[in-house]
């Protein structure tokens, strides 16, 4: 049986929620999982083959985050490398106790590791952030001059719900003068944002490869030198001792090969994406009342556009774009058997009713004008529907 996202007319625009794989990166997985068996640990020359492909894999993710090829440690994705920055980083500090720092904002592969930190006895402080969801830097200065035990920061570069992107350098400026480690989750940003690290003062960076046309599975965590982090795997001494288990050689083909596209191609695409992203935004504005746009106007994802509909249910809205044939997500999500509004919408101040109204369309290099005009007809179409049968009960 077919999945429905095979068939041809469906229009997919969840691509924060994951890519599909580019075919040239798939052939330069391909050898990795038929024929190219070696162990990359084995000095015999399967082991040598799998090595050196490691080792482009890790050139390619450098060149993409400009970054030294030492500073690249592979993983089984974002979630991975950002709890191996979190929890690394702490454990390597010494410390039983500290500060942590952080945003409301972030995604929960982030929160949830500094809850549990903070559950053990550590003080975590959450930034606030503007309407649009994003962070003052002279908060961030504020609140380290308050607290002087500050182990790390961690801080989203773009928000995978609503695109809105942080001001990171300068974040990362104000920690670097106060001898603080931050670190921030740069699944979204990676392919879609200019990364330049040899510049930055950014010290821990989290990628994902299925957020780039990449396969499921894979990730990095940029790791600066000199920067202590103890190693959350145990094992053998893979990753330069810090990431123990045989590794994916196939997925870290695929990521590198993900990666060198994305620099080749982020320009393009991001000119591409924002003329798409307007023109969804544009269709359903000009044609809808009671829409909202949630996020920053200006610093934001050129792909990304949360959508708030008065009147209308997420998740009901999704339902019906599904069964017509779009995918996408909402910016609610599902708990304990109830629809709890969005934690990166409530943060921003949205209130409960539009935060479960929100719908996130996130754009990737396969869509086209005729797809966006389409989907903005069924959208709308829907939207009324949904109203209509709202208010004649």
């Amino acid at each position: 049986m077919n999945s429905p996202a095979a068939h041809k007319d469906r229009i997919y625009l969840d691509h924060n929620a994951t890519t599909p794989v580019d075919p040239r990166v798939l052939d330069a997985m391909l050898p990795w999982l038929h024929g190219g068996f070696g162990n990359p640990s084995s000095i015999h020359a399967e082991g040598r083959a799998a090595r050196a492909a490691i080792d482009r894999a890790r050139a390619h993710v450098a060149r993409l985050l400009g970054a030294d090829e030492e500073e690249i440690f592979f993983t089984s994705g974002g979630t991975e490398s950002n709890n191996l920055a979190i929890f690394g980083a702490v454990e390597a500090s010494g410390m039983a106790g500290g500060a942590l720092i952080s945003t409301p904002v972030e995604h929960h592969a982030v929160l949830r590791p500094l809850r549990r930190l903070q559950a053990k006895g550590f003080d975590l402080h959450l930034l606030g952030v503007d309407s649009g969801g994003r962070v003052d830097p002279d908060e961030l200065e504020q609140m380290l001059a308050l607290h002087d035990d500050v182990l790390l920061v961690s801080v989203i570069s773009a928000n995978n719900e609503v695109g809105t992107v942080q001001p990171i350098d300068e974040l990362a400026a104000i920690c670097r003068a106060r001898g603080v480690y931050i670190h921030t989750d740069a699944v979204q940003a990676a392919g879609k944002l200019p990364i330049k690290l040899a510049d930055s003062p950014v010290d821990m960076l989290s990628i994902s490869a299925h957020k780039l046309y990449g396969p499921k599975g894979a990730g990095a965590l940029f790791i600066r030198r000199g920067t202590k982090v103890s190693p959350q795997l145990l094992g053998g001494s893979h990753e330069r001792k810090m990431r123990a288990g045989t590794e994916n050689v196939a997925g870290i083909a695929g990521i590198g090969e993900a990666c060198r596209l994305a620099g080749e191609e982020l320009e393009s695409g991001d000119k591409k994406l924002s003329a798409l992203r307007d023109r969804l935004w544009n269709g359903l504005s000009g044609k809808l009342e009671g829409v909202h746009l949630n996020g920053h106007r200006q610093y934001r994802l050129s792909n990304t556009l949360n959508v708030s509909f008065e009147g209308v249910e997420g998740e009901a809205l999704l339902l019906n774009l599904d069964l017509a044939g779009i995918a996408c997500s909402s910016g609610s999500a599902c708990a304990s058997g109830s629809l709890e509004p969005s934690h990166v919408l409530t943060a921003m101040g949205v209130s409960p009713t539009l935060a479960q109204a929100a719908v996130r369309f996130s754009l990737g290099h396969s869509n086209s004008e005729e797809q966006l005009d389409s989907a903005v007809a069924e959208i709308i179409t829907v939207v009324n529907r949904l109203r209509s049968l709202r208010f004649s009960f």
